[in-house]
């Protein structure tokens, strides 16, 4: 069949303009015969069939590397003494102990901050990369990530440190923003789900090797035992700007910009080639057409206007919904309480790495999960899970004694590990999907930027109400966390639609003709409909 499309009038070849008498009807043709042919294409075929779609995919998961690492960088390095000696002050405890503590305030600066520039960072991308392209903003950003890291790297007071991570904000929230969506726009339909959770493996494998750097360096009784944190940074930038270079545009963008020719380009080096390339461009075309009738432009504005409100809305509220269920704490604490638990300094150096492997693992299971599940029971039932581990871990941190601070401890591991197995995966899925083809840049800057001011909010509130030398709440932030969680339960229960399986046309369409949540499933859409008659009709 595929060498028959090979020969047939009208096609547009390579490196050559779309041809003019290809009519609206034949693009639309195409288009739905191309959505069809996406749901016969099974997961192993799309490997093979579209390669390079899938390694162009999994360098923009390196690329989140940076982020993730930069996130996990702030929170760790606290838990090195030897940053605590050279960034804090000298705290003595009520039974004698001396040590060092980060002021509260430079600890909220630490973390906030760059959260805060993140946002900034986000939503700017969301119209850069809708102006210069996908590709433009993410060497910028590398760019300037080289001169944020140097700053983390010499500094030695606190307002350097401070001025580095600001800056690498910046980078951190436009990277975020920019990777997922190019990830959305050629990933493969039956890989979409898996390669848009591999967006999470970045945020499990950043942490990962911060532990382990920081196990093998934090012991250290100069700064190397925390420079070599940010020493680590300039390799995964490095590698990543030797490719950058030969990363194809999103055709997808190219296609908005009416350079069809440019985009069938993109195509071709993505693995759409000869017909195959026409039919994509077809369907990205027919899909860019049809969400005009419901967007005006491609403004902020829009993404709040007629059915994109709720698709707004459903897109970002996963993610939010991480910040509320207590992974900053987890993520960003947990070795600090490990220590005030009564665990030695190298002790849980070593737990922090088992925290980051069991993270991984449990990201692994969700590439399954995503799809044999799907994305609403397993973010519902996941958040449900992780609702009693919060409780759980709260409680024994109420009973205080060592045995139950250890249990504790354990919880938050396990809390890591189903986090990342579910809500921590499918939020990512959920966020490139789920928007509108010309609104999906901003989209995913909106959600991104609500998240970061969620996490800028925990970022400064979570030191007082944890630090030994104020509230002193520890494990008992469970309780705050899990209250949030049955409200987020709540939302997911009645809101949260399925969109596994479904081709972008296919959302546009049921989120145009306002299906309800739960028949998300189930229904058949007219897309399905023309590309079975258009396929039927070309094999007859």
């Amino acid at each position: 069949m595929a060498s028959d499309h090979d020969k047939k009038p009208n096609m547009v070849e390579l490196n050559e303009h779309v041809t003019e008498t290809t009519t609206a009807a034949d693009t639309s043709a195409l288009g739905h015969l191309a959505n069809q042919e996406d749901h016969e294409v099974g997961k192993l075929a799309s490997f093979r069939k579209y390669p390079w779609a899938c390694a162009w995919s999994i360098y923009m998961v390196w690329i989140v590397l940076l982020v993730s690492f930069e996130n996990q960088a702030a929170g760790n390095v606290i838990g090195i003494p030897e940053f605590r000696k050279d960034f804090g002050h000298q705290f003595t405890a009520d039974d004698g102990t001396v040590s060092y503590v980060v002021d509260a305030q430079w600890q909220s600066a630490f973390q906030g901050a760059p959260v805060a520039s993140a946002i900034v960072g986000a939503l700017g991308c969301g119209q850069l990369a809708d102006w210069l392209g996908r590709r433009l903003v993410v060497m910028i950003c590398l760019a300037v990530t080289f001169a944020a890291v140097t700053m983390e790297f010499v500094a030695t007071t606190n307002e350097l440190f401070f001025g580095g991570k600001f800056l690498n904000g910046f980078v951190v929230g436009a990277l975020a923003s920019v990777t997922v969506t190019y990830i959305g726009e050629v990933a493969p339909l039956k890989l979409r789900g898996m390669l848009t959770c591999l967006t999470a493996l970045s945020y499990t494998l950043g942490p990962l090797t911060v532990a382990l750097i920081v196990n093998s360096t934090g012991v250290y009784t100069n700064r190397w035992a925390y420079r070599a944190v940010f020493c680590a940074q300039y390799g995964f930038a490095a590698i990543a700007t030797a490719f950058v270079w030969f990363m194809p545009e999103s055709p997808w963008w190219l296609a908005s910009k009416d350079r069809q020719a440019d985009a069938l380009k993109a195509l071709n080096s993505l693995g759409h080639r000869g017909y195959a390339g026409e039919q994509k461009l077809a369907q990205i075309m027919t899909t860019l057409q049809e969400v005009k009738r419901e967007t005006e432009g491609a403004t902020y504005l829009e993404c709040f206007r007629k059915s994109n409100l709720r698709r707004t809305i459903i897109s970002i509220m996963p993610l939010t919904i991480q910040s509320l269920s207590g992974i900053t704490f987890a993520a960003s604490y947990s070795t600090y309480y490990m220590q005030l638990a009564g665990f030695t300094t190298a002790m849980s150096f070593k737990l922090q790495i088992v925290q980051q492997v069991i993270s991984l693992i449990g990201n692994v299971m969700s590439w399954y999960l995503v799809d044999r599940i799907g994305r609403r029971n397993l973010t519902f039932w996941g958040l449900f899970v992780l609702t009693i581990i919060l409780f759980v871990m709260a409680g024994l941190a109420v009973v205080g004694t060592v045995p139950a601070l250890k249990g504790a401890i354990s919880m938050i591991l396990i809390y890591c590990f189903w986090y990342n197995v579910t809500i921590g995966a499918t939020a990512y899925t959920i966020l490139c999907e789920t928007s509108t083809s010309r609104l999906r840049v901003k989209t995913i800057a909106i959600g991104l930027a609500l998240q970061n001011a969620l996490n800028t909010m925990w970022s400064f509130v979570l030191p007082y109400l944890f630090n030994p030398d104020q509230l002193n709440l520890g494990g008992k932030l469970g309780f705050i966390f899990g209250a949030l969680s049955i409200v987020c339960l709540v939302y997911l229960w009645f809101y949260q639609p399925e969109t596994a399986g479904r081709t972008y046309e296919e959302l546009d369409e049921m989120f145009a003709n306002k299906v309800k949540a739960r028949s998300f499933a189930t229904h058949k859409t007219d897309a399905q409909a023309m590309g079975e008659a258009v396929k039927e009709k070309e094999n007859m």
